[in-house]
């Protein structure tokens, strides 16, 4: 394969729902009784069990990493380009996991669930989750799987957080950890803009509080305000001149405040769908999971303490023009994990799509994640049969 998306997919793919009735205490002092987790699954688990991968969604996606639905053959995984049979995470090689986390809004427990102590939706009574909270449940649908350790645990923004606190909280049960367009925490601007996304969706006269489901509307001005914010900075200001310059759509000025230039009309259209299918609830719960991402925080803010409990090997990749995530931040991450001596692949991509590069073809970003994979699945093969479930070693003193 010379690392460039294939035609190949894993074709028509079905969710499938792990009930979960054992309580789950969540770090912010809440316990949920009981729970749905919904996932999807690709490619075939080896006898060894030894072949999964888990891969870990972002803001607004969902466990729909790959492949088509049989009812809406236009809904395409959101990770569809690597994912896949002769993809970068080949389905021949792996199977591969996507999971829609606690508090989402595509079919696990969240805020439009309905809380069996009220027989009512959660609503705005839906506990704020973190990070930690998912990766405690995905740990948990592992075992509902009969997965003892994945060959690796990979995501992009807030999936790469999920992965990294994996090799913290789980080390013995990932072998490999891609942690991509990543940071150890946010910054005070990327507070600053979700917080700006979540004024939008609380001031939004039709959110009630979080309760909107019981009045029968949907605060779709604040959602539609809050994901033209985020979509500003996911792209890059050279991706944004490219596409859009100063193009006029209309090709005269109108002297008034409706769309005129086409970045207006492409961020009003990026707005409106999203306000459709996404729950304000678990925007604002998601974008709070962002905020508090911080595992240096519990150690007096020294990093490097926080990722010593990791075994796994890494393969850390930037991009160049994330000014979101940049390169600096995941070099923090890699310096980190090199003063523990773990076994760490650093690449930083030059691309000019801003944040968004991860999701994107990029011959060199997926040749290297073919390549890496090409390791795993070199050693997941060595292994087959001997019963042995392994981890990366940290490197020699």
């Amino acid at each position: 394969m010379d690392g460039s998306t294939t035609t190949q997919t894993v074709g028509i793919v079905t969710p499938r729902i792990a009930k979960f009735t054992e309580p789950v205490a969540l770090k912010c002092g809440a316990v949920i009784d009981e729970y749905e987790l919904v996932y999807e699954a690709y490619g075939t688990l080896n006898r060894e069990r030894s072949n999964a991968v888990l891969v870990c969604h972002a803001l607004n996606a969902s466990h729909h990493a790959a492949g088509v639905y049989a009812d809406d053959p236009t809904d395409v995984g959101w990770w569809d380009n690597m994912i896949g049979p002769g993809k970068p995470v080949d389905t021949n090689r792996f199977f591969v996991i996507g999971v829609n986390n606690l508090g989402g809004c595509h079919g696990s427990t969240g805020p439009k669930s309905i809380n069996p102590r009220t027989g009512k939706p959660w609503g705005g009574q839906f506990p704020v989750v973190t990070v930690e909270d998912w990766v405690a449940t995905q740990a948990r649908l592992a075992d509902h799987l009969g997965i003892r350790q994945f060959a690796a645990v990979m995501g992009g923004s807030l999936g790469a957080m999920q992965a990294l606190t994996w090799t913290i909280k789980y080390p013995e049960r990932l072998r490999h950890a891609l942690v991509i367009a990543c940071t150890p925490s946010l910054s005070a601007q990327n507070i600053a803009f979700n917080e700006v996304a979540r004024q939008a969706i609380i001031t939004d006269p039709d959110f009630h509080g979080g309760d909107y489901y019981a009045h029968g509307t949907t605060p779709k001005r604040g959602l539609r305000v809050a994901r033209m914010v985020g979509h500003i900075t996911y792209l890059s200001d050279d991706e944004m001149a490219s596409k859009f310059g100063r193009q006029l759509k209309y090709g005269k000025l109108a002297y008034s405040f409706d769309t005129e230039f086409e970045i207006e009309s492409y961020l009003r259209y990026q707005g409106n769908k999203f306000a459709e299918y996404f729950d304000a609830n678990t925007y604002l719960r998601i974008t709070k999971v962002l905020d508090y991402f911080d595992p240096a925080f519990e150690h007096g803010g020294d990093l490097v303490r926080a990722l010593a409990p990791a075994k796994a090997s890494f393969l850390v990749i930037s991009f160049t023009t994330d000014w979101r995530f940049s390169p600096e931040r995941s070099r923090e991450i890699v310096t980190a994990l090199l003063d523990n001596r773990c076994d760490v692949t650093y690449a930083e991509i030059e691309a000019p799509h801003g944040h968004d590069a991860f999701l994107l073809d990029d011959v060199r970003y997926h040749r290297l994640v073919t390549a890496y994979f090409d390791r795993i699945g070199a050693e997941t093969a060595a292994d087959a049969g001997t019963g042995i479930l392994h981890h990366g070693s940290k490197a020699a003193a």
